[in-house]
């Protein structure tokens, strides 16, 4: 059976993708298309706050972009150097809050230590900072991008938490699209199952997925990476088989599963 996942493939050097492999050993057959394309901006800008972590109270990262913005400013090798020097241990005595253990790993390759990676979306990560912030205390600073929800904010504003975003980067749909989806529904099929791991992934993908599979849509089991994305996904009159306990192929494998085999359950 085979799975598609509207999805970038992790980077080449680290092997596998994770989502294929845990999918392979259910026997599903997995392919990726990547949906999104991203722009990093305001990396000056980012970097000059960065610069002063005694005006923060700590880093609060919901995406692994944030911190591709940030590994891009410390390319340059004087950046790299004032980080490795002092910054880097200034802001370690801080909390970095993140969301999901793939935000984890990258906070940790720029040296910083994560804290409620088991969150898993931004509503438990808000309540997780809500009970280790105190009110009024220094703000949190929150790279982020343009199409970020407002969940986390404005459950933080309402506790009296301080939070500081800077939009580092911007969604667009890739160019390759259309052009893969395409390709792959014409040689492969249609798909026992589809998943989406954003908001932006439905807006982006439903309408040439609908045009594709025609009326056998309603045979394709729809899955989720997380809550949100299965709001988005239900708002554009999608019915969801499985959203996935956490963000995390072991978990969406096994929601797959069931949604495909639920006379095993």
């Amino acid at each position: 059976m085979k799975v598609l996942l509207l999805k970038e493939p992790k980077d080449k050097d680290s092997g596998p993708d994770p989502y294929i492999k845990e999918l392979g050993s259910y026997s599903l057959e997995a392919a990726l298309i990547p949906v999104l394309s991203f722009e990093f901006i305001s990396l000056d800008s980012l970097f000059e706050k960065l610069s002063h972590p005694e005006c923060y109270g700590g880093l609060v990262f919901t995406s692994p972009r944030a911190l591709e913005a940030i590994k891009i400013c410390l390319k340059e090798k004087s950046k790299k150097e004032a980080w490795s020097k002092s910054l880097k241990q200034m802001w370690n005595i801080k909390p970095t809050y993140v969301v999901g253990k793939a935000t984890a790993s990258l906070v940790e390759e720029i040296g910083l230590i994560p804290q409620g990676e088991k969150s898993g979306n931004a509503e438990k990560l808000a309540e997780y900072i809500c009970s280790r912030e105190k009110p009024n205390s220094s703000a949190l600073l929150f790279p982020c991008g343009a199409l970020k929800r407002e969940v986390l904010p404005t459950v933080l504003r309402e506790k009296g938490i301080a939070l500081e975003g800077l939009t580092v980067y911007q969604t667009t749909q890739h160019p390759d699209l259309q052009e893969s989806l395409s390709s792959y529904f014409s040689q492969q099929g249609i798909p026992a199952s589809v998943v989406f791991f954003s908001p932006s992934g439905v807006k982006f993908c439903l309408q040439h997925i609908q045009k594709l599979s025609g009326d056998l849509i309603k045979q394709v089991k729809f899955a989720a990476i997380g809550p949100s994305t299965a709001e988005a996904m239900e708002a554009a009159g999608i019915a969801v088989s499985c959203t996935a306990g956490s963000p995390t192929p072991q978990d969406l494998a096994a929601g797959i599963h069931r949604a495909l085999h639920p006379q095993n359950c």
